[in-house]
């Protein structure tokens, strides 16, 4: 029997949008969406726990045929992999509305509560689908919302970001798009029937140069959304006009859904292509590593630091992923948690200072440990979890990531620790302009500190960097089993590739070229 929790989990924020649009009253706005985001969130917390942990497949599966001409169902499942993004999925939705409620968002709150919720359902729905026609589906309904998110509450050249955001995004789909069809042709040939359902498209036998191609497109549709450098040039442009609640989803959901992708499609569904892309992969993402954190580095603005710090700390991400080993692809994935948490925290951090100054600027600040200290203590607490601090979530991730890229390629990971350095230079010198020094702008001795709201929005992420970064085993426990079902696919390709290549080394000497002149020295 099919217990329908999944498709609770994804369209109550649905209802919720709905339910919100047909209030006048501000306050009941925001107090209605924050009570829809929370079902989600207790949902979500349900799964956590009733989760088996040994079960390394889909649970709470839900499939019903949807368009059976077509081979397409409504097939929605979770595993160790989709669980816990969907937990920070549903956790930085609500944190969102509350914070948005203290005074960020003022003109049109039924819409902007609207828009979050409608993006949260699309958010979920992608993470939930196994069936590649509804993940398309959902991951085209996640656009729209933070489309309008950044277009209409955004600042400075929002439109421009919006449209730049939006168009990026659609060249990647419309390649995914394509690789789809291409694929489900295919699956047609091979199995006799149309299908969109995700394990039986593993199964599909393609051939070198078609696997290549489809790879490309899904490649290139994810490696945009991550961004990997050098299709990154969207994100800080988006990131910096976003409003704050919309800089949060960006950077702690959204773009988890171009690394999400690679797990979950574009690395099971044709490993041979990835085991092979791995080198190129590996220097993309160390470019981006060490590029993110110089670009970091020289940001006057507040907000498009901790954007471009996002490429850099989604290098890592890739890194652990294309390691293709159990000690990497966890470290990927539970370095995305720690980015979405960490990043999700200093985007809020960031939009409460602009609350206060209206300004983002780095110069305008200085001495502020002295005149708002429970803003600075937490601003340090959240900044040491970005660093890696031991004890704190970011280093969990950052660790197992370097040891499985040791394991893969010692050279990727020597130069992917600059990044880290580089990460701890800029952001310890960041802290130290904004918080230490005297206090050169008169008005930043008189801004007042956080309020009851804005510290009940941060302690939930504090309490969760410091439980990740003491006690990773339950999170670690229910990933492992799909990790290590989905490397197994990627392993027999390793051992094909390297059987290959053992054959090539053996059979050359029988195809040296003639040279006369070995045979004549070898006569004499």
């Amino acid at each position: 029997m099919q217990s329908g929790i999944l498709t609770a989990l994804v369209f109550f924020p649905l209802l919720g949008a709905i339910f919100v649009l047909m209030l006048n009253d501000e306050r009941a706005t925001w107090n209605s969406a924050f009570v829809f985001s929370l079902v989600p969130l207790a949902i979500s917390f349900y799964l956590f726990a009733a989760f088996d942990s040994r079960e390394p497949g889909y649970q709470f599966v839900e499939q019903y045929s949807w368009i059976p001409q077509f081979g397409i169902s409504y097939h929605l499942g979770i595993d160790g992999i989709s669980l816990l993004l969907a937990v920070l999925t549903t956790i930085l939705i609500s944190l969102s509305l509350l914070y948005s409620a203290g005074g960020d968002i003022e003109e049109r709150p039924r819409a902007f509560c609207f828009f979050l919720l409608v993006l949260e359902t699309g958010l979920l729905g992608a993470l939930l689908a196994v069936d590649l026609f509804l993940f398309y589906v959902f991951w085209e309904v996640m656009l729209i919302p933070m489309y309008f998110l950044i277009g209409i509450w955004g600042h400075g050249r929002k439109i421009y970001a919006a449209v730049k955001f939006v168009l990026f995004t659609m060249v990647g789909s419309f390649l995914m798009l394509v690789a789809i069809i291409y694929l489900v042709l295919a699956a047609r040939q091979a199995l006799g029937r149309l299908s969109f359902d995700l394990p039986l498209l593993y199964q599909v036998p393609l051939s070198e140069t078609e696997a290549r191609w489809l790879f490309a497109g899904f490649a290139l549709a994810f490696a945009i959304k991550v961004p990997m450098w050098p299709v990154h040039t969207w994100l800080p442009d988006a990131h910096s006009e976003a409003p704050t609640a919309g800089s949060v989803i960006l950077a702690g959901i959204m773009l988890k859904m171009g690394t999400y992708g690679f797990v979950r499609f574009a690395i099971p569904l044709f490993p041979a292509v990835a085991v092979q892309a791995v080198p190129l992969f590996l220097a993309l993402a160390v470019v981006g590593i060490v590029y993110g954190a110089l670009l970091a580095m020289n940001q006057p603005d507040l907000k498009r630091l901790v954007a471009y710090s996002s490429v850099s700390h989604l290098g890592f991400v890739m890194l652990g992923i294309f390691a293709l080993n159990p000690q990497g692809l966890v470290g990927a994935i539970y370095q995305m948690l720690n980015h979405g948490i960490s990043t999700g925290a200093l985007f809020l951090l960031v939009g409460m200072l602009y609350l206060r100054r209206h300004t983002r600027e780095i110069a305008e600040f200085g001495g502020l440990w002295k005149s708002i200290p429970i803003y600075a203590s937490i601003f340090m607490f959240t900044m040491l979890s970005s660093v890696g601090l031991p004890g704190l979530n970011g280093f969990i991730g950052e660790f197992l990531i370097m040891v499985g890229t040791f394991l893969r390629s010692w050279p990727a990971a020597a130069f992917a620790v600059s990044g880290i350095i580089l990460g701890a230079l800029y952001l310890l010198w960041t802290y130290e302009r904004v918080m230490f020094g005297p206090i050169t702008h008169a008005v930043n001795a008189t801004i007042r500190d956080l309020t009851g709201r804005e510290i009940a929005v941060m302690v939930p992420l504090m309490a969760l960097m410091l439980f990740m970064g003491l006690y990773p085993a339950p999170l670690i426990s229910r990933m492992q089993p799909s990790v290590e079902r989905m490397l197994a696919g990627v392993r027999i390709e390793q051992v094909r590739l390297e059987q290959r290549a053992h054959r090539r080394v053996a059979v050359a000497p029988l195809n040296r070229p003639h040279n006369p002149a070995l045979e004549t020295a070898s006569v004499q």
